[in-house]
């Protein structure tokens, strides 16, 4: 199939009452993996790599094999720069035939954001791909529980998506990328304000961690794509040390197929949830 927007799968989601699962990935066997659940589970899902893994996986070589296999899939998906923080790597990526882009300028002091936002989005428009913006102090997870939860500012919200023009935006509710040191706080009241103020869809990042129960009270609430990495991550290390802990003699194509075996069961239960597929007696029996 061709390449997807992001835009067009989150708005098919939204009339589905569904979430949209967007992976990440760092090497081959994470995007078989990725595809396969989602070629089984005939569902669309994003294929992502995040600016920071560049210098693990670079973009020249993930690129081409992102866009080959999205183009091979037998569902739609598509294709996005994840947390993109430089226009070079946001042009390299276009240049590539990415068809989705989020550019994270949450870093910097609101105006700046806007500022920077807006000058990427018009970039993206002018190459016909979709755009999504990030507002509020997701960052990190916390280190210490009684840390502050800092959540994106409703009315700020409404502002940032009139003002730069994004087709989705990822929000701060009590989320936080990597592994959480406590179960998360998610702040549903907040999420429940942005999404009456702003009239595109929602992200949910930092998704490791978060109990399904939640994951279903998010698109209730309006996510219609959430994120997910550190549970990638840590199936492809998880196939490996299984591998090298079950098996007496070592090969190649056995680590292969057990790491995008354990990268698969992750992706497709997350699939299944994000597509209230699954009970949740299910769930919580598994």
């Amino acid at each position: 199939m061709s390449i997807s927007s992001m835009k067009q799968l989150v708005q098919d989601a939204a009339l589905q009452d569904k979430a949209v699962g967007a992976f990440n990935v760092g090497n081959m066997e994470m995007i078989l993996a990725v595809v396969t659940a989602a070629n089984e589970l005939n569902t669309p899902v994003i294929l992502q790599i995040a600016q920071s893994r560049l210098r693990h996986s670079p973009l020249y070589l993930m690129g081409p094999m992102m866009i080959s296999a999205a183009r091979n899939a037998h569902v739609d998906i598509a294709v996005q720069l994840d947390h993109g923080q430089t226009e070079e790597t946001v042009q390299e990526a276009l240049s590539l035939g990415f068809s989705s882009i989020m550019f994270d300028g949450s870093g910097y002091e609101y105006s700046k954001n806007v500022r920077l936002t807006s000058h990427v989005a018009t970039m993206v428009r002018d190459a016909g791909v979709s755009m999504e913006g990030e507002l509020g102090a997701i960052g990190e997870s916390r280190e210490k529980e009684d840390d502050k939860i800092i959540c994106t500012d409703p009315d700020l919200a409404q502002e940032f998506v009139q003002k730069t023009g994004v087709d989705a935006l990822a929000v701060a509710i009590g989320n936080a990328h990597g592994h959480y040191v406590s179960d998360p706080k998610l702040q549903f009241g907040v999420l429940e304000e942005i999404h009456n103020k702003v009239d595109i869809p929602l992200v949910l990042h930092g998704g490791t961690g978060i109990h399904p129960v939640d994951f279903r009270k998010c698109i209730y609430h309006g996510v219609r794509k959430i994120n997910i990495a550190t549970s990638n991550f840590d199936a492809a290390t998880r196939g490996a040390e299984n591998y090298f802990k079950d098996e007496e003699h070592y090969n190649y194509f056995g680590l292969n197929e057990a790491m995008v075996h354990e990268v698969y069961e992750t992706v497709k239960k997350l699939i299944l949830i994000f597509n209230n597929q699954i009970s949740l007696e299910q769930i919580f029996k598994n």
